[in-house]
């Protein structure tokens, strides 16, 4: 049921946009004025000069050139377009969206319009900010010419508040900060008459994003990362009539969803890691561009990231996997926090955070400038034991063994982006990935493979009668989530201790997780619940080459031996990992399995040799 003032806020909302669709917004002469770059932006030059001949500007170089020809790196894949991009199609489904009013066209609906995710990810227009910087680093003129090529038909072949790329007020968000960017770094090569209608287009998008903030749909990172692009419209382009209220609304939007969003150990309420860097990029710009955010927020933000990302300095795929990025959506997706980290580490002085110079070129050098680049590196912390209440997540790192424990809920409301993995273990050992989280694949285009990425079987923990942990609710929900609490947590000299305990459907499963360092991770499991015969499965996903060494052993990689139960079953089969969205691989999973009657108790032990 909806309240009220719900449906006055949508009733309002409505009369706006059938009003601009009757006569779309435009701006007066003097607006058109708007000059690059833009002043509150950092000056590009120092650091193209900072850069040009480096690793990362041949790099931007290389992706540029694939994008002269029409091959977008997106996600997991590249789609190739053609001499002519149609903006409304998903190459890979072959699908395409109509060209109707925004209302009218259903962006969830996968056999109408094929895979959303696909179309939104190329209209971000984040490739564009490429080519600009490509054409700044190179001086070629073709990179400059293409930007013009491009935006122009864009502008023509979306109309105004027509087409799937008007559906969602966050890709019409994101869209604006890349045209923010493309327009402080290549506007000085438009022609008076593309700078006329891209400015009047970007006007638009501010005045669409106005009337349409995610205040109801979904006020998680959708509602953040329209509120932050809203403020930056208001704050870079202040002749755009309506600018001011524009940028306090954002502003008053960004601070509330800080507070609301980021619980007190600085960890994102989504409980979903991705979703935590994505959350904390847009953070950490508004803040750049003058937000009035609490620092110390952010800071704790930065510090849950470089807990979970351990001494690999990569981030492990607990949650969804959006696959999306803030700025420079190119290159590994579990490397994307290592830039986060870096940019914080200048912002908030923190120099642990930066691990390597080249850190700092995707996001530093551009949002912050180069003046800090050679900020000094300390050793990385050897020791480390960290616990997050708010997430229920334990990071610890000994050498460069690291063990992420979690022992969370799932996320607020619906849960949509959380996955049946509580009591999960990740485990890595230097740069070898000894029990991972698969990942995500998918949100719309396979329901089966949405909710295998998602489920229990999908993550190191325990499954009974084939059933999750919650019930899935569409693509974007679990109704009936667990109730988790943790029964014990210390740190003894060179013990790690949790215990906690997960219940669900008059199920109990208890997990107490030891590790004796820096060679031995202890995991006892006891299953209880109703009378009668189960079938109990514990899952093991190995991110390393394994092997059976007996009927209860498998080694994983050169340096983890992993011994189980001995009383119970077991499989080694080919399971699935994704490394982005729209990509999967073939991953060892190990299948422990008994059918029996409950109370049930197992107890597996990891071996490592570090």
């Amino acid at each position: 049921m909806r309240s009220a003032s719900e449906l006055a806020f949508r009733f309002r909302q409505e009369l706006a946009n059938l009003g601009m669709l009757t006569a779309p917004p435009s701006l007066p002469e003097h607006s058109l004025e708007l000059s690059a770059p833009l002043a509150l932006l950092p000056n590009p030059q120092p650091s193209v000069e900072a850069l040009r001949g480096s690793a990362f500007a041949r790099d931007v170089k290389r992706i540029a050139e694939s994008l002269l020809a029409h091959r977008f790196p997106l996600l997991g894949f590249e789609i190739t377009a053609g001499p002519v991009i149609e903006w409304s199609r998903d190459y890979l489904s072959g699908r395409a969206a109509s060209c109707r009013y925004f209302r009218l066209v259903p962006p969830l609906d996968f056999q109408r319009v094929g895979d959303h995710k696909v179309i939104w990810e190329l209209n971000r227009h984040q490739h564009l900010v490429t080519l600009a910087q490509a054409g700044r680093l190179t001086g070629r003129d073709e990179f400059f010419e293409e930007i013009g090529r491009q935006l122009g038909h864009w502008i023509q072949a979306n109309p105004f508040l027509k087409g799937i790329n008007w559906t969602s007020a966050l890709e019409v968000a994101l869209r604006a900060l890349s045209w923010l960017w493309v327009f402080h770094l290549a506007a000085h090569r438009f022609e008076p008459s593309l700078k006329s209608r891209f400015l009047n287009a970007l006007y638009r998008h501010g005045c669409y994003l106005a009337h349409n903030l995610s205040v109801y749909f979904s006020p998680n990172t959708h509602l953040l990362g329209e509120a932050v692009a809203l403020h930056a419209l208001g704050t870079l382009c202040p002749q755009f009539p309506g600018a001011a209220g524009w940028k306090g609304l954002g502003g008053r939007i960004a601070a509330e969803a800080l507070r609301l969003q980021v619980r007190d150990d600085g960890s994102h309420f989504e409980q979903s890691t991705y979703y935590h860097v994505y959350a904390l990029d847009f953070f950490l710009f508004h803040y750049l561009l003058g937000g009035a955010l609490s620092r110390e927020r952010l800071i704790r933000m930065a510090e849950f990231l470089a807990a979970v990302m351990g001494p690999q300095r990569s981030t492990p795929f607990l949650g969804d996997d959006d696959g999306g990025r803030v700025f420079h959506p190119f290159g590994p997706r579990d490397r994307f926090g290592r830039a986060t980290l870096a940019a914080c580490g200048l912002v908030f002085e923190r120099p642990g955070w930066i691990t390597k110079e080249s850190d700092l070129h995707e996001l530093a050098y551009w949002w912050i400038g180069p003046r800090l680049a050679d900020a000094s590196v300390p050793a990385p912390q050897a020791h480390s034991s960290v616990w997050f209440a708010d997430a229920g997540i334990a990071a610890w790192t000994c050498g460069d063994a690291h063990v992420l424990v979690d022992a969370g809920p799932f996320g607020r409301g619906s849960a949509g982006h959380s996955h049946s993995d509580t009591l999960s273990l990740v485990v890595r050992l230097g740069q070898d990935d000894i029990l991972i989280d698969p990942g995500t694949f998918t949100y719309v285009s396979d329901p089966m493979w949405r909710n295998w990425f998602r489920g229990s079987a999908a993550h190191n923990t325990i499954r009974v009668d084939e059933a999750d942990q919650a019930v899935p609710a569409g693509a974007f929900g679990w109704n009936q989530p667990p109730e988790v609490s943790v029964r014990e947590r210390r740190s003894v000299g060179d013990e790690e201790i949790l215990e906690a305990e997960c219940r669900f459907r008059g199920l109990t499963h208890r997990r107490r997780v030891v590790w004796k360092k820096p060679h031995r991770i202890i995991i006892d499991d006891e299953i209880a619940g109703p009378s009668g015969e189960h079938l109990v499965e514990q899952f093991w996903h190995f991110g390393s080459n394994a092997a059976l060494l007996g009927p209860s052993s498998v080694r994983i990689g050169a340096r983890a031996v992993l011994n189980l139960a001995p009383d119970a079953g077991i499989e080694l089969t080919e399971g699935w990992r994704s490394a982005a969205p729209g990509a999967k691989s073939a991953a060892a999973v190990l299948r422990v399995f008994r059918r029996c009657s409950i109370p049930l108790s197992w107890r597996s032990v990891l071996e490592l040799s570090t």
